[in-house]
């Protein structure tokens, strides 16, 4: 922690915006109650560090975590309720859109929480508010409909009509990860928009759990699945001094299929990937259909191993694909965050690793908490250079050589 402190700019005046208070929203309970332990952490240590631990839970409060519920009537009908008072504090609400996992009861009957009632559920939660909080904060880890992104047809823009209604609501700012096309903030230019990137994170859990990967341009690339995830996949490659590849999906766009134009074929262009390790990075995992294409591709060029790193693995056809691309040696490891709801079964895969985000999430609500920038938290070239490192030496240490 210490060596990220010491990256912020220091201000020994600095008070809070308001008392700090966190709605973990159905679906996020885990992640708000992993957040609200570091707050805590920090905070106990105050008074026995030197360092600046930005975080104030306000008067006769152990806890950030504010008492909040979206109960249902049984049409299906729901309301927010807090059960106590928000008055003048800094507010950040946690949702999870795709958390399919909770589920309510409709005319008897058990009903999957969508994305359209999660984000309902956000706008009742704003509107029990009732603009009592002195700031709100949403944290929307995969943005609502950020692949309804833009109008190429007689269609609907979804995602820019969403974040104004929250702006329209009294949202000072909104905080997402990898947003689907980072130009959404143009939607709403008058709030904070900070679109994160855990880059630092995911590279931090592929070293974690491969010790001998060989960081250098003769044994590792980094190719980009399509011309769309160019722009992350060139980062990848720019931190970790390794060459680039990337696909162009061809389409059949005469033809819809499960809401998008299947893919015809995937072309290759790049630099030879033969007897190379590969990362191949992405915004996020739906079916995995494209993903699996894409590794299948690299194995016939004679790839070594292949790393999926999707920001959010949402296996909406479940993982048998993954699994026996696994067994049959085209997909080495799949790690992607936990921002997104994972089934605990697809946890438990040996093919499968969680980077966890909620340090990283922390860090941002108390630095916002004390309205300093974020400069340092998002930028994390010298964290990805010092991670880099320290595996070196401790591989050097296994006596693991990269000849």
């Amino acid at each position: 922690m210490t060596s990220l402190l010491t990256t912020w700019e220091k201000d020994p005046t600095s008070v809070p915006f308001g008392a700090l208070g966190i709605i973990a929203m159905p679906g996020c309970e885990k992640m708000g109650e992993k957040i609200n332990q570091w707050l805590l952490k920090w905070h106990s240590l105050q008074e026995l560090q030197d360092e600046e631990y930005y975080t104030s839970p306000g008067a006769n409060r152990d806890t950030f975590l504010l008492k909040a519920g979206c109960p249902r009537f049984g049409t299906g009908e729901g309301k927010a309720v807090l059960r106590e008072s928000v008055r003048g504090l800094d507010v950040y609400i946690i949702t999870d859109v795709c958390a399919h996992n909770v589920t309510y009861k409709m005319y008897g009957q058990e009903v999957p929480m969508s994305p359209d009632d999660h984000f309902q559920d956000l706008k009742r939660m704003i509107s029990a508010i009732a603009g009592k909080a002195k700031r709100i904060t949403v944290i929307m880890p995969m943005l609502y409909e950020s692949r309804q992104h833009r109008r190429t047809t007689r269609e609907s823009l979804d995602c820019a009509l969403g974040l104004q209604e929250l702006v329209n609501m009294g949202i000072r700012d909104i905080i997402t990860f990898d947003a689907h096309d980072p130009r959404m903030v143009n939607a709403v230019p008058l709030i904070g928009f900070e679109n994160v990137m855990p880059t630092y994170q995911m590279i931090k859990a592929l070293c974690k759990h491969e010790k001998d990967l060989r960081l250098d341009k003769d044994h590792m690339m980094v190719v980009s699945p399509d011309e769309g995830a160019m722009q992350r996949n060139i980062y990848y490659s720019s931190v970790l001094s390794l060459e680039m590849g990337m696909f162009y999906k061809r389409r059949d766009y005469t033809t819809v299929v499960n809401g998008r134009n299947p893919i015809i074929a995937h072309e290759y262009l790049g630099a030879d990937v033969e007897g190379k390790d590969i990362l191949v990075v992405d915004d996020m995992l739906a079916s995995g259909d494209s993903m699996i294409d894409v590794c299948r591709e690299l194995k016939c060029r004679k790839a070594n191993r292949i790393y999926a790193l999707p920001t959010f693995a949402l296996f909406t056809s479940g993982p048998d694909m993954f699994r026996k691309a696994w067994e049959e040696g085209i997909i080495t490891k799949v790690i992607a965050t936990d921002l997104t709801y994972c089934p605990p079964e697809i946890k438990e895969e040996p093919w499968f690793v969680q980077a966890d985000m909620s340090k990283y999430i922390s860090y941002i609500i108390a630095t916002l908490n004390h309205d300093r920038s974020l400069h340092g938290l998002l930028n994390p070239y010298n964290r990805i250079k010092a991670l880099l490192e320290r595996y070196h030496d401790e591989q050097a240490a296994m006596g693991i050589t990269m000849v």
